[in-house]
């Protein structure tokens, strides 16, 4: 197996928007004869039919524009890129956290987080990340610490009670 990756082809990536779709070309043209392509000379273009077409051009305002690349030259709007979401609902926002920490948990303790976080799914229809999850207890850990002080979870885990 390979490792190299597909690329799409031309006719993947590029299509004219102002006829009916060409025909998919199964190989590539010679240098003569795109060289005398009308399309790409900037000429009318013939079809089959006899009929011609207007030439491939890169700016939706056509060949004939004052300047063919003021389009190109304008910010592009932003674009949010749409992941399928599998019939679930789909969060609005994602919390954006600055720091970091690497913690490192045993084999036992993993599949434990793994086994809530898909009890959470399965059971109780929240979906959670593993890190959601882990901030979650620390937050509640942390707040039984800050109510109850000496008699909370984590002093007394953390003691050995």
């Amino acid at each position: 197996m390979t490792r190299r990756p597909t690329l799409p082809g031309a006719a993947e990536l590029f299509r004219r928007t102002d006829a009916a779709p060409a025909p998919e070309v199964t190989e590539l043209p010679s240098i003569s004869a795109t060289v005398s392509s009308p399309a790409l000379r900037g000429g009318p273009a013939r079809r089959g039919d006899g009929e011609t077409t207007a030439p491939l051009t890169l700016v939706p305002g056509g060949a004939d524009d004052a300047d063919p690349l003021a389009s190109f030259r304008q910010p592009a709007p932003a674009v949010t890129p749409v992941r399928p979401t599998r019939g679930r609902a789909q969060r609005t926002e994602r919390t954006k956290h600055d720091e970091k920490i690497t913690v490192y948990i045993s084999a036992e303790e993993l599949l434990a987080l793994e086994s809530a976080r898909l009890t959470l799914r399965g059971r109780y229809g929240v979906a959670a990340d593993r890190g959601r999850i882990v901030r979650e207890a620390i937050n509640v850990l942390l707040a039984d610490l800050a109510e109850r002080g000496e008699d909370s979870v984590l002093v007394s885990r953390l003691k050995g009670k």
